[in-house]
């Protein structure tokens, strides 16, 4: 049974690994024995690079804005190379928010969230796909959202991305599965991290209605990632793929 879950020694690049949900997911991987690169878009990222060798782990760092078109290959190819050339997992966890009324919403930031949210993601699964198909196969982990199931408020952009990640994700699945590539999505719920920190707000009526509606009773954390990233990397969900996996305590049956 340990071996169906056994990750170690393989290689995994991890988007939006410095914080949150991201570095949640990186951490699993690191302690499961992977060797990482995390991509981030601050210089932080480097500090929590080094943070993890410290602890005796195999992490590297790349630093870049996965709103350039550009960036997002270097980035991508930066990482490989870090890796020698070989990727067994891949791990898209990178993200922005931004909140307006619909009517008031500024195209700008449309623009900006979809490139980030959508465009950056189907790249970096484009790339990591055509390593692993010349390889015979490989995990791909995007991470979509409880608004690729409905539409939240006040996030247009972010729910139309997050719809188009799981969409993606089924597509690719189509196409890559039977080639040894199997391509699946974590759906978080409503996790304390940064990106919610306006619903964390006690003031906040819409977070108080999503507190009272978690039947587990509590926000998500980034260690309630580990284990579905876990999962999705190893052998033992070698018969999964296109699914989108909700994370949520229970809010999305509720």
């Amino acid at each position: 049974m340990a071996d169906l879950f056994d990750i170690s020694g393989k290689k995994a690049i991890v988007t939006g690994g410095t914080r949150g949900l991201g570095r949640g997911m990186a951490e699993a991987l690191l302690e499961s024995g992977c060797e990482c690169v995390i991509i981030g878009s601050s210089e932080g990222v480097f500090k929590t690079a080094e943070e993890y060798t410290a602890q005796g782990y195999a992490c590297s760092a790349v630093r870049a804005d996965l709103n350039v078109r550009d960036e997002v290959y270097r980035a991508f190819n930066e990482s490989l190379e870090k890796l020698g050339g070989t990727l067994d997992i891949l791990v898209v966890a990178h993200g922005i928010q931004r909140r307006h009324q619909p009517e008031e919403f500024p195209l700008s930031d449309w623009d900006d969230v979809l490139s980030v949210n959508l465009s950056s993601v189907f790249i970096l699964d484009q790339e990591a796909g055509k390593v692993m198909l010349k390889q015979g196969g490989g995990k791909i982990i995007n991470v979509a959202s409880m608004c690729s199931f409905f539409g939240g408020q006040t996030i247009p952009a972010y729910s139309a991305a997050k719809g188009g990640v799981a969409q993606l994700t089924k597509a690719l699945s189509n196409d890559w599965v039977s080639k040894g590539i199997c391509v699946n999505a974590v759906a978080p719920g409503y996790m304390a991290t940064e990106m919610n920190t306006a619903l964390l707000d006690p003031a906040s009526e819409r977070g108080a209605f999503i507190n009272r509606r978690i039947p587990i009773h509590r926000w998500g954390t980034p260690d309630d990632m580990k284990g579905v990233t876990i999962f999705l990397a190893s052998h033992a969900s070698d018969y999964i793929s296109g699914a989108i996996i909700p994370v949520d305590g229970g809010y999305l049956v509720q």
